[in-house]
Order: C-alpha cells, then sequence, then structure tokens
C-alpha cells in the first residue's frame, strides 16, 4: 500500500507521526506521507518538524516515509506561490486541497493547483474535463479518496481522469488510525468507483509511479 496524503497531529491528526508510521507499516505499507494542513501561517513549521522525525522511521520501521503538506483553503490566487514555498522549506510532496463537494473551496482551486505545480490534487470533487486535461499535461495526479465526504465523487473523478488519460491514484487522507486501509480494502474503493480491475491495476502501478518520481527527487536533493 502506497499512501501519500495523511495527516499527523501537527495539523487535524490524531497521532504524532511515528505512531502513524508504525501503525502504517503494521497492516503493509511499502510508503506513507505525512501531508498537513498548511497555508501561510504554519507550513515552515509543519515541514521543518515532519523531516526531523522521517529518516529514523524509514530507517527502524522500513518503509518510505516522506514530508510534505496539503495546502489548504489558501486563495487560488496564492497557491502556485504557496506550493513554490513548501518545495523550497523542504517539502518532498505536495498535496493541494481540491474542490471537495463537502467543504466551501474556492472556485478555481483545482486549476491553480494544477498549474502551480502541484504533485497531487486532492478529492477534487466535479473536476471539469478541461482541468482534468491540464492535470495530464502538467503531471499532477488526481485522487481518488477512501475518506468519508470527499469519496462522493470518485466516479467522476475516475470517469473524467479515463476520458483523458489523465493519471489516477488513491489516498486515504487518514486523519486517525481507523482510517488506514489495506491494499485489499483500497482495491474495494477503487473498484467501487467504477474501475474495472484491470483499471484499478493502473491505479496502483501510478501509485508506485508517484514513489518512483519522490525517490528520484530525494535523491537529487541529496546529491546536488
Amino acid at each position: 500500500m502506497i499512501d501519500l496524503h495523511t495527516h499527523t497531529f501537527f495539523s487535524d491528526g490524531d497521532l504524532i507521526p511515528s505512531e502513524l508510521a508504525r501503525r502504517a507499516k503494521d497492516i503493509g505499507y511499502r510508503a506513507i506521507a505525512f501531508t498537513d494542513h498548511a497555508d501561510f501561517s504554519n507550513i515552515e513549521f509543519i515541514i521543518a518538524n515532519v523531516r526531523k522525525a522521517i529518516e529514523g522511521l524509514e530507517q527502524y520501521f522500513g518503509l518510505y516515509v516522506f514530508a510534505g503538506v496539503e495546502i489548504t483553503h489558501v486563495p487560488p490566487q496564492l497557491i502556485p506561490e504557496s506550493i513554490a514555498l513548501a518545495r523550497r522549506l523542504g517539502a518532498q510532496i505536495v498535496v493541494v486541497h481540491g474542490e471537495s463537494p463537502v467543504e466551501p473551496v474556492a472556485g478555481e482551486t483545482n486549476r491553480a493547483a494544477i498549474l502551480g505545480g502541484c504533485d497531487i490534487l486532492a478529492h477534487p470533487g466535479l473536476i471539469s474535463l478541461e482541468d482534468s486535461k491540464l492535470a495530464r499535461d502538467n503531471g499532477v495526479f488526481l485522487e481518488i479518496s477512501a475518506r468519508s465526504g470527499h469519496s462522493f465523487t470518485n466516479g467522476h473523478v475516475f470517469r473524467v481522469a479515463k476520458q483523458v488519460n489523465a493519471k489516477y491514484m488513491l489516498d486515504t487522507d487518514t486523519h486517525s488510525p481507523n482510517n488506514l486501509i489495506t491494499k485489499s480494502f483500497a482495491k474495494t474503493v477503487l473498484l467501487g468507483s467504477g474501475m474495472s480491475e484491470e483499471e484499478v491495476g493502473l491505479a496502483f502501478e501510478n501509485a508506485e509511479e508517484m514513489l518512483e518520481r519522490l525517490l528520484k527527487r530525494r535523491y537529487d536533493e541529496e546529491n546536488y
């Protein structure tokens, strides 16, 4: 299981990074990213503190761990700036909180996130076909969400991604221990969004592709 959208107690999650990583490893995770909710008020604090933990967790728990943020409810006009700042501060992955149907996210957030160069557009709601094409062209992955509420539009997200050949992958948006899922349950969520067995396999392949992107980014950071 590769899960690149989770939350710790550095925002509204229940657990410290060590416990979240340990619980993830215990149910079969290969990789996890901590992507706490961030805007300009706390982004530096989150990245600096999560990065303190990740090396030891990888070494002793035996799974890949990444420090990131989820840019959340930032005005669309400022989203590209916030993504760039996150990367300068050392975020290894940048997720943006998309236009979920269950929160009052500002219009044009999806497009601003895509054009700003995020890695994953989380729970993008009723994303337009045009924005899905932009995601494809900009290498942004569209999230299929295992989280209640955000998952209401999974079927739509998958359909438009498939129509334009945009990348899609599943994340949990974990906030508490019981939000973590096994790969078997992940398959159930993906099938429930309308995928065939082959398309479920592609979702897992896409997650592997994103993991490889992050590992290459880390290598480049450490060696240049």
